[in-house]
């Protein structure tokens, strides 16, 4: 499913006047008539109310009169706040002021501080709110009297509905926007926002129902650089086909390089991850010195013994891994690699020479901070990387603080810049590719957050890049995947004490069930 920016918004909204010749007026009605529709029949056990909508100046409150409107003819008791001067309404949204005071709805002005404690003294008891205060245009913080609205509405026991997205959130990042309307419904128009499907956005929007406003869907197929929430559906589409005939070299042989003293575990949830994704063959690749504990970790995984110092890959283990990866088909750098200087040596020089596709990871990415002209000299489309925040931030040279402002804008630029797929992990993770186009991740839930879930996905994109999928494709279904299989046992166990090596389990399982859906 596509998600828009705030200005994607905005762009089809103008086509859709200038160019299609649908009247402003007409969109708005369309609009309110649509919302009022969905809260009506959401709301029908309070009928009938008193319902109150608190309104802005602007196109969303204009969304809101019609809204008041559509809800009196309902028989609905509706009152109807708006948080300006009469005569500060224009446009469009005075039109549907002016009818819905011919149809004798109740309209009360809060132009003031005053204005606003009166009128919200007269709103006590109110059984349904409606919030049409700001709507997708929203890009400064609340003050004022808003921000009093907006926390008198969070403080009713009344359930809010939002129009078009919830007062306080930023439409295109997610971001809380100083205070925010908490809303138990939000209807939005023409296709959800990328505000409403990342965090912390998702939190305040509630139930998100979308609302056909008469935008033609050609409009909205064009709109790039495109965003995609990766639901089930969309995850079903992207599965490889897996022929009857198939046996285990049709389906890929996969190299994982890594580990250190301490750190096996991370080269076998990889190793076993890949397995339990579809790869046909797996093998490890670990310092010698590790080399016996893997294999006594690993069953289906076969493991390769590298030269070492001080319990880490050394540069020496190159030409070994040169012979090594000429029969394989895709290569996972990073898991428990460590940061000895000749091991992140060995990364680079590995990004420079192999040309397989590849997936980084952990210390794989933390060698190429800094070092990123073998990244950027690689085949475009045919390495992805999995960065958290932390290390997103090392390699884009900014801050945590930044990257996670607005992830999707920072995965897009460096994806685009050095012609890989960012894999941008976290609530919500984002696959940007180097063309634009940003997928949203709608799979997993808190108990991801332990140690080894990195490694757990790390195998399942290297498995996927050896089944030849293509390193985007690869990427978005691996992260549905991992974050489908924690769900199923986040379903039987809840949101604690998941174990990585547990959610690897799930990934055989949860793949059949894409393929059980309609």
């Amino acid at each position: 499913m596509r998600v828009l920016s705030a200005a994607q918004m905005q762009e089809l909204d103008q086509k859709t006047i200038k160019e299609i010749g649908l009247p402003g007026p007409v969109l708005m009605e369309n609009a309110g008539q649509g919302a009022a529709r969905l809260i009506d029949e959401r709301y029908r056990h309070l009928y009938p109310g008193p319902a109150v909508v608190i309104s802005g100046k602007g196109n969303n409150g204009g969304d809101g009169y019609v809204i008041a409107r559509s809800l009196l003819q309902r028989g609905w008791q509706v009152r109807t706040l708006v948080l300006a001067d009469d005569a500060a309404v224009e446009g469009d949204a005075r039109l549907n002021l002016e009818i819905l005071r011919k149809v004798r709805g109740e309209i009360l002005f809060a132009p003031d501080d005053d204005g606003l404690s009166t009128a919200l003294s007269q709103c006590s008891g109110a059984r349904l709110l409606v919030d049409a205060l700001f709507g997708t245009g929203l890009s400064s913080n609340v003050r004022g009297r808003y921000g009093r609205a907006i926390a008198w509405m969070n403080e009713q026991p009344a359930p809010t509905a939002a129009v078009d997205i919830p007062s306080g959130l930023d439409a295109t990042t997610g971001r809380i926007l100083g205070c925010c309307v908490q809303a138990d419904l939000t209807v939005t128009f023409a296709l959800p926002k990328i505000g409403h499907v990342v965090y912390p956005g998702v939190d305040q929007v509630g139930a998100l129902k979308t609302v056909d406003i008469g935008i033609p869907p050609f409009l909205l197929e064009a709109q790039a650089p495109a965003q995609i929430l990766v639901d089930g559906e969309c995850a079903r589409r992207l599965l490889p086909s897996r022929p009857s005939d198939g046996h285990k070299g049709t389906f890929g042989h996969l190299l994982i390089i890594g580990g250190s003293t301490g750190k096996s575990g991370a080269v076998a949830l990889a190793a076993e991850s890949a397995v339990r994704s579809g790869a046909g063959l797996v093998t490890a690749a670990v310092p010698a010195g590790i080399h016996d504990i893997l294999e006594v970790k690993l069953t289906e995984p076969m493991t390769v013994p590298l030269p070492e110092i001080d319990g880490a890959l050394r540069l020496e283990a190159l030409d070994a891994l040169i012979a090594a990866w000429r029969d394989k088909q895709a290569l996972a750098i990073g898991p428990g690699l460590g940061q000895n200087e000749q091991a992140q040596q060995l990364v680079r020089h590995l990004v420079r020479d192999c040309d397989l596709p590849l997936v980084i990871d952990a210390d794989g990415l933390n060698a190429l901070a800094g070092h990123l002209e073998g990244l950027s000299s690689r085949r475009p489309g045919t390495t992805v990387i999995t960065p958290h925040p932390g290390e997103m931030a090392r390699l884009a040279q900014i801050s945590v603080e930044k990257v996670q402002h607005d992830r999707l804008s920072v995965a897009r630029d460096f994806a685009h810049r050095h012609g890989v797929v960012v894999l941008l992990k976290g609530a919500r993770t984002v696959i940007a590719v180097p063309e634009g186009t940003v997928w949203i991740n709608a799979s997993g839930n808190p108990g991801m957050a332990s140690g080894g879930m990195g490694d757990v996905l790390t195998g399942v994109v290297g498995a996927l890049l050896a089944q030849g999928m293509p390193a985007a494709e690869a990427a978005v279904l691996a992260t549905y995947l991992h974050g489908a299989a924690a769900d199923r046992l986040a379903c039987r166990e809840g949101c604690a004490g998941l174990a990585a090596g547990e959610v690897a389990g799930e990934l055989a399982a949860a793949r059949y069930d894409l393929t059980l859906r309609p």
